[in-house]
């Protein structure tokens, strides 16, 4: 990866730790994604990506794919 940017999402439609598990794995996997943190308790998805091979619109798309809605956070 030759840029890495670290990218704040804020998540609706968790009811529980297993969505945890479910959007880290699914963002894991996309090409360009190097690192996932999802924090349940705040509602936030960290994601360390290379915004060339993998988008802030993709990385939503593919938060949707597993059932959440995201959107692009300030904080």
């Amino acid at each position: 990866m030759s840029d890495v940017t670290t990218t704040m999402l804020r998540a609706e439609g968790f009811t529980c730790p297993s969505c945890v598990s479910k959007i880290e794995k699914r963002v894991g996997r996309m090409p360009g994604v190097s690192d996932v943190t999802v924090h349940f308790n705040t509602s936030r998805i960290e994601v360390d990506h290379d915004p060339e091979v993998a988008g802030t619109d993709a990385i939503i798309d593919e938060i949707a794919k597993a059932g959440y809605v995201a959107k692009a956070s300030a904080f």
